[in-house]
């Protein structure tokens, strides 16, 4: 039956609108920024979020960190889930909150035909003992089609050597602090060369040879610098810019540790180490740390210069990170191994060609990581991930992916915009208000007024365990 002039004119209509549908997805489409070529990630080993310019630090040079921040969307809430090398390590290369998977991040950019390689260490590495012998500690072959390590002296570089809880100082190579010590975690070492025998140094260097050779090919590059990880090796300029009588150490309540649960409580602390009764050498070791922080600095530096030369950052996505954060003498604690803040809080920058820089309060974890760069490298995300991928927040920092983060280390830390509410596998707790105690000085766990929040925060915790089928991590051992 023939149309009716009204139909025709409808149906014209409905053409008109389909055909400029059409029209605005295909400018959508040119707009929107495609699979990126190459990604290139960096983990830094034991920095805390906080000693680095883009995160408020006033006193820490970090240039070149703080301008891949200038580019790209820095997580002010990123967490770790693993508060030690190996752990938190494993956890972020597979997407699992604990335990493996089949297909490691490496190994799923190789079964999309990429080159993938590491340099330096990714897995768990010994440091200071794999560095030394230059092998592979706890690598997973599977992930790399090329994998390449950075040896190094290590504490026995030449140079003014300071075992600062032991109040030890010499240039002599003999009897140094090394791998089997018991005192290796004060060490600092001020050197007279130009860096270029460091390990870090080494790593960008292999890095950069790598970018040249594969630059006309899919990538994924994993760079890890070992820095400030102990022992604190730098050149002298580096100590130089931070002399050490001028930094104050961080306030600690009377009676801070009374309302800590025993399962809470750093292993090395100002009460069980010698370094408790040597205050300049607790400055020292500042020191040392903003030394060795801003020689990984001129590391990433050099890595973000070579992507520049090489016509490389329009089609490169760059990720920055570390594997956990450190005390550094808050609540009189040393190094990591606890739940706290200080070490679960973890640096996190992404740039990526095709989105704005920006900053995100949203709270993210490490295990984000891996189905994030799938996702801009449009690779499928294996089904066994766990984590999210943050490419909404890329698009809108302001967006939000979780509610909290998880954390694991003799009990389970969750941490919500508000709230840290840890839970030990004795049963015993901390809770924290972060937005009037961000310092985590009062442990609120045992208040009757907050009573219902604890309860609430706990049924969320269960529920979210049982979901990933971890519930384990709360067995009394």
């Amino acid at each position: 039956m023939p149309f009716s002039r009204l139909s025709l004119a409808s149906v014209m209509h409905c053409c008109s609108i389909l055909l400029l549908s059409l029209m605005t997805l295909g400018t959508r489409g040119e707009d929107a920024p495609g699979p990126i070529k190459h990604v290139v990630m960096i983990v830094s080993d034991d920095l805390k979020a906080s000693a680095l310019g883009c995160y408020g630090n006033a006193v820490c040079q970090t240039p070149n960190i703080d301008r891949l921040a200038n580019r790209g969307v820095v997580f002010e809430r990123a967490y770790c889930q693993g508060v030690v090398c190996a752990p938190s390590r494993q956890s972020f290369m597979h997407s699992r909150y604990l335990g493996d998977g089949q297909i490691n991040m490496g190994l799923n950019f190789r079964n999309h035909g990429w080159y993938s390689a590491r340099v330096g260490k990714i897995y768990h590495m010994k440091v200071p003992g794999d560095i030394i012998a230059g092998t592979d500690g706890r690598d997973i072959a599977s992930s790399w089609t090329e994998r390449f390590n950075s040896p190094g002296l290590e504490a026995h570089t030449p140079g003014d050597y300071a075992c600062l809880n032991l109040n030890i100082f010499t240039r002599e190579l003999e009897g140094r602090q090394s791998t089997a010590m018991p005192h290796r975690m004060f060490v600092t070492v001020q050197y007279d060369g130009d860096g270029s025998d460091q390990p870090d140094h080494k790593s960008a260097t292999k890095a950069i040879e790598l970018l040249e050779t594969h630059r006309d090919e899919s990538f994924f590059l994993a760079v890890g610098l070992i820095r400030p990880h102990y022992p604190m090796v730098a050149p002298r300029p580096f100590f130089g810019r931070y002399p050490w009588r001028p930094l104050p150490l961080p306030y600690v309540p009377p009676g801070d540790l009374e309302d800590i649960p025993i399962l809470g409580l750093a292993a090395t602390r100002n009460d069980n180490n010698p370094i408790g009764m040597y205050p300049d050498n607790q400055r020292r070791m500042w020191q040392g740390y903003y030394a060795a922080v801003s020689f990984m600095d001129e590391q990433v530096g050099r890595i973000l210069d070579a992507l520049d030369r090489l016509e490389l950052s329009d089609s490169t996505a760059v990720v920055f990170m570390s594997d956990h954060g450190y005390h550094l003498g808050e609540h009189g604690f040393w190094q990591k191994s606890n739940l706290h803040e200080e070490v679960i809080r973890v640096p996190l920058i992404i740039a990526a060609p095709g989105f704005e820089q920006g900053r995100s309060r949203s709270t993210v974890e490490l295990v984000d990581v891996y189905p994030t760069v799938a996702e801009l490298a449009g690779l499928e995300i294996p089904r066994e991930v766990q984590g999210a991928s943050l490419v909404p927040l890329l698009e809108n920092p302001a967006a939000s992916v979780k509610p909290a983060a998880l954390s694991f280390h003799k009990g389970v830390s969750y941490r919500t915009d508000r709230w840290h509410y840890m839970r030990y596998q004795d049963g015993t707790r901390e809770l924290y208000d972060m937005r009037a105690d961000p310092n985590e000085y009062h442990n609120l766990a045992d208040l009757p007024a907050h009573g219902e929040t604890l309860q609430r925060l706990d049924r969320e915790l269960l529920a979210r365990l049982q979901r990933l089928g971890i519930e384990r991590a709360l067995r009394r051992k």
